[in-house]
């Protein structure tokens, strides 16, 4: 694959992967020029919260978390408090209803913050999958087994 021109939003698990510089992250990286675009890549809110959970879960100590701060702070960070954005939360939650999708709430904010950027959603998550396919957001997906 190679670089994909427009805007790219980072799901939390590929935040986590380019922080812990695995070969799935480094590949992710390369695919997508994120070092070298001229547009920085996109993140919700809702990611940043989800990573720092995750690094107080795991018990991640302080120098650790500095970088995750560090590498978060070079990305841009979308609110969620947006019109656009809110809009399309109501459309894709009213959809997974209809269709009996689950899709977990903070898949749901980061999937209307993907659509309402019209970015691609760089992801190791299955469950936009179904977003996906009614081309209700687009995403690339990283099998995070194979690397």
């Amino acid at each position: 694959m190679t670089s994909t021109p427009g805007l790219v939003l980072l799901d939390t698990n590929t935040l986590i992967h380019l922080l812990k510089a695995t070969t799935l992250g480094g590949r992710i990286a390369d695919e997508h020029s994120l070092k070298s675009r001229s547009d920085r890549p996109l993140i919700s809110i809702v990611t940043v919260g989800e990573a720092l959970a995750f690094a107080t879960k795991r018990g991640w100590g302080a120098p650790r978390i500095t970088k995750l701060r560090e590498l978060i702070h070079q990305l841009v960070i979308v609110d969620i408090n947006s019109t656009d954005v809110l809009e399309h939360y109501a459309a894709l939650d009213a959809f997974c209803e209809v269709r009996g999708r689950a899709l977990g709430k903070n898949d749901l904010w980061i999937a209307a913050t993907t659509a309402a950027t019209g970015a691609l959603l760089l992801t190791t998550d299955k469950d936009f999958d179904p977003l996906h396919q009614e081309n209700l957001l687009r995403r690339v997906w990283y099998d995070p087994v194979q690397g």
